[in-house]
């Protein structure tokens, strides 16, 4: 660290010229070298420090819920650990800048002065850390603030927990509304003569009534009297196995004179004993409620003993690994309530007095807004509900309400059960989940998080582990996405064809939760242009959704991501305030209206992730080589045609996408836009994904030394680099998804003599194929396959059959024939069947038995095919059908003698070719706004109008 320093104080020195630097050589690093010596001790000190703070955080957060003095202190310990963050990104910031300074004379000279400021501040700043950790230890003991100790609050808060199971257990079931086929299920299983003890699960997020459910159908005389005796126990976080099991002993054996002596001081062992002793000739019942881990079960599975009397054990939960241990799939997943039935239960709480529950008009919108806030989660309608029943039926009332709600829940005492059933699954969170999970909250209401952005904001922010072995960081934060699903904190919203998890949504009220912990612990704040317009001192992420210009402080020093979601935005807002973020790590302007990159951001030496995807930016300067530490350049949908050199220096990138789309519907060959990358690109060895790279033939073999590549865009593709370009491939042992474009139509591809890529899942190909012919270099193991423009000569339908994991397959102008056939049995797994533009296509073959889980039909541009293709009416999984482009003989027929055989299909959408704005709404907008949000429609609809130019 001191030698850092020295290029600093040498860097300054060659601005002012060779007599300073004589003197600074001698004098000055004489002088300044032992301090610097010392300060270098003291950051390995201070870093060491920051771990443990960290770690000490995150054990201790979720340990004294409603402890206010064990709250205050704790906040000022992460107030340390936040600055020692800040030193520590500050020395980083510093050091680029001695290092990548070549900027003019003055502006040089300037800026070296001002950071050796800087640097001489340092001292003291650790001094007053280390002063202000002695301080905290001493404040801890003067006021007993000892970690893991339960405070009164604390208790009191567990001993509330415990309850919200005692009273959901004691709820009247008459007023339940909705799942009733689950409890029919779930009645079913426990009567059922099977000889085997039955594990049972109930499964769900926290508030769905998975307590209220069981305890509906343990209380129902007719279950009661199909066994010989039951229990019920609440087993909840904090269980100890002792307790619990002299508590089943005390439900089972229930009379106080078969109770056997001493079971108060019975070891675990002798009580498992007992209990087995009573179960061996008996049929039992037994209710295990509110399981949050696997231990609990895998202890009191030997006191349940397997006694072939058709005994049952029924388990509630919201951990999925939990529901896992039912045998044979007796699994019960709530979700949550459809408004029909959310609206019948919250009028049967909130108008209760009056006759049939009925809602007066007067408040009719503002009652259903809160319904809808509620979205089905019955805990929150039954309790939102009681509460308004006793208020006015005035609407400014119900308007004042529904529009605090999110102070309410923080702050309301009546609705600290919702807001703590919630925070249970929160609290439970390992330190490295929770962290995750915070940032979730971030986004705006019903924002559908993308598996892809979220892992990558993640591992920019150092949220994910890098576990080695092979295994990227991309993996395991997909793994923390699944575990945060498991544990019903994240619904998967959207699967991608291969079954892949695609995007994620919280529910509103856990997001609200969860934002209400994220701004209270300073870890983010999301503003949504309503009530306060001062971000929070202290806090290190800041996500704008509305409302960007109303906010008027900002904690710069301190931010480490921007997320900017106001669109409305002028340019001039937005360098204005990137100037007050200089140690940022994720800068998001996605759909922002600027058309150059900001002068500062190349001054944001801690960037490690940049988007602006979706504007209107057209260059990216040369200066861009100073961000050493980028990982991700999101560049989708921008005029940037050329990247500077500089690029390529930037070594630890890993994903870098850019490109513009020029035809929505992919049905021109060079729909996607190829961006050129001067200089050698072998440095980048981090680089997971590129897209979409313009070929040239020093490129196609320096991508062989991009090793962990996993997808990859090419265009502009010639015959003459084809050779060397699968030479690269075959050295990308985890190369998964592949574009290959050619440069026109008239370039013919030969890949006769080319093996196949053996882990690719994703392909497209796009260009002439040399003698019409289908060469051999399709994996079995893809998923998805695009073919464009090809002239095949020959069905090549044959040739996919027994690709039997293909889900997409897109022929776009790849077949010259007359005839395509789909036999039966081929294609068990397709999804989506595109074929378009083939002009000689007048006939298609469907057998009865092919295809059998297709679920989407595109047919485009096949103007020669006169006929609806009679065996459609075989396949009656098909939900959708698009037509774009087809012949009118072919549309009359469809309506008319050719009805019947898609009489079968919901939804069937016809477009006219002058139509293509129409095509782009009902098809391939509503894509972009699922993948990329509802940004994407505005920008598309402007740079992607009637011409789908």
């Amino acid at each position: 660290m001191a030698d850092s320093l020295f290029v600093v104080l040498k860097k300054i020195a060659l601005s002012l010229g060779e007599e300073a630097l004589g003197k600074i050589g001698t004098e000055m690093v004489v002088q300044v070298a032992p301090i610097m010596t010392d300060f270098e001790q003291s950051m390995k000190q201070i870093e060491g420090e920051l771990l443990v703070l960290q770690a000490f955080i995150g054990q201790v957060s979720a340990q004294r819920v409603g402890d206010k003095a064990f709250d205050a202190w704790l906040d000022q310990v992460r107030d340390v650990a936040h600055e020692v963050e800040d030193i520590i990104d500050e020395y980083a910031y510093l050091t680029s800048q001695a290092a990548l300074d070549t900027s003019s004379f003055f502006k040089r000279k300037f800026h070296q002065i001002k950071n050796f400021v800087a640097w001489q501040r340092f001292p003291s700043q650790i001094s007053q850390v280390e002063a202000r950790i002695q301080r905290l230890t001493e404040m801890r003991n003067r006021y007993d603030l000892s970690v893991g100790k339960q405070g009164k609050s604390s208790n009191l808060q567990l001993t509330n927990q415990l309850c919200m199971s005692d009273s959901a257990y004691l709820t009247d079931h008459s007023e339940i509304v909705g799942n009733v086929d689950e409890i029919g299920r779930l009645t079913e299983w426990l009567l059922e003569e099977r000889q085997d003890r039955t594990l049972i699960a109930i499964f769900g997020m926290g508030g769905l009534g998975k307590t209220t459910i069981a305890s509906t159908v343990y209380k129902d005389q007719k279950i009661k009297t199909s066994f010989d005796c039951h229990a019920w126990v609440v087993v909840s976080q904090t269980y100890q196995v002792e307790k619990l099991l002299r508590e089943i002993i005390n439900q089972l054996i229930g009379e106080r004179a078969s109770m056997p002596r001493g079971v108060m001081t019975m070891s675990r062992m002798r009580l498992v004993e007992v209990i087995q002793s009573h179960l061996q000739d008996r049929k039992y019942l037994i209710v295990l409620d509110d399981v949050w881990d696997k231990d609990a079960w895998l202890f009191l599975n030997y006191a349940f003993v397997r006694n072939s009397c058709g005994s049952k054990v029924l388990i509630t939960t919201r951990r999925k690994d939990v529901s896992s241990l039912s045998e044979d799939s007796y699994v019960i997943e709530l979700k949550t309530l459809k408004h029909a039935d959310s609206w019948e239960l919250f009028c049967k709480k909130a108008f209760r007095a009056s006759k049939d529950n009925i809602c007066p008009e007067t408040i009719r919108s503002w009652a259903n807004k809160i319904v809808a806030k509620c979205q089905g989660l019955p805990l929150a309608i039954v309790t939102i509900g009681s509460i308004m029943s006793y208020r006015g039926l005035e609407e400014q009332e119900w308007a004042f309400f529904y529009n605090q709600l999110s102070w309410q829940l923080a702050n309301n005492p009546e609705l600290s059960w919702v807001f703590n059933v919630l925070n249970l699954s929160l609290n439970d969170l390992p330190c490295y989940l929770r962290s995750c999970f915070l940032y979730c909250s971030l986004f705006p209401e019903d924002y559908k998080i993308t598996r892809k952005l979220i892992s990558k904001l993640w591992i920019a922010e150092g949220l994910v582990e890098d576990r080695g072995d092979g295994t990227t960081m991309e993996e395991v934060a997909e793994c923390y996405l699944m575990e945060l699903t498991q544990r019903s904190l994240l619904q998967v919203t959207e699967r991608k064809a291969c079954g892949r998890a695609r995007t994620f949504l919280m529910h509103d009220l856990v997001r609200e939760v969860t934002s209400i912990i994220a701004k209270k612990e300073k870890f983010g704040i999301a503003h949504g242009g309503a009530g306060t317009t001062q971000v929070a001192h202290g806090a290190r992420r800041l996500c704008v959704q509305r409302g960007a210009q109303t906010l008027n402080s900002f904690s710069s020093s301190r931010l480490r991501s921007f997320i900017l979601f106001d669109t409305e935005v002028p340019c001039s807002w937005v360098h204005d305030i990137l100037s007050r973020f200089r140690l940022l790590r994720v800068l998001c302007l996605r759909f922002v209206n600027i058309e150059q990159v900001p002068d500062v951001v190349t001054e944001l030496y801690n960037l490690r992730y940049i988007d602006f995807s979706y504007t209107k930016v057209k260059m990216i300067p040369a200066s861009f080589r100073k961000l050493v530490n980028l990982q991700v350049l999101d560049l989708r949908c921008t005029y940037v045609e050329d990247l500077p050199m500089e690029i390529t220096m930037l070594t630890n990138l890993r994903h870098l996408h850019v490109f513009l789309v020029h035809d929505l519907q992919l049905r021109s060959l060079n729909c996607l836009s190829a961006t050129k990358i001067p200089g050698n690109i072998c440095h980048l060895k981090n680089l997971q994904a590129l897209q979409v790279v313009s070929a040239n033939k020093d490129l196609v073999s320096q991508l062989g030394n991009l090793q962990l590549l996993r997808s990859l865009a090419i265009a502009e593709m010639r015959q003459s680099y084809i050779a060397e370009l699968w030479n690269s491939l075959t050295k990308m042992p985890n190369l998964n998804r592949l574009l290959i474009s050619m440069c026109n139509v008239k370039e013919t591809l030969d890949l006769k003599t080319l093996k196949p890529l053996p882990n690719l899942t994703l392909f497209v190909l796009s260009g002439k194929l040399e003698g019409g012919l289908l060469p051999s270099i399709f994996s079995v193991k893809l998923k998805v396959l695009k073919l464009d423009w090809s002239s095949l000569k020959k069905d090549p339908v044959s040739s996919f059959s027994q690709m039997l994991n293909l889900v997409d397959l897109l022929l776009t102008g790849a077949y010259a024939g007359e005839q395509l056939t789909f036999c039966t049995t081929w294609f068990p797994n397709l999804k989506s069947l595109q074929l378009a533009d083939m002009e000689h296509l007048s006939w298609i073959e469907i057998e009865d038995g092919t295809m059998m889980n297709l679920h989407v039909l595109l047919l485009a541009g096949l103007r020669n095919l006169k006929a609806v293709p009679e065996g459609i009416k075989y396949i009656r999984t098909l939900h959708e059908m698009f037509l774009t482009d087809m012949s009118n003989e072919f549309i009359i027929r469809l309506h008319g003698s050719d009805n019947h055989i898609v009489q079968h299909i919901p939804n069937i959408n016809k477009f006219d070719s002058s139509d293509s704005q129409a095509v782009n709404n009902a098809i391939y907008l509503p894509w972009l706004a699922k993948k990329f949000g509802p940004g994407a429609i505005k920008y598309a609809s402007i740079n992607c109008g009637p011409s789908g130019s």
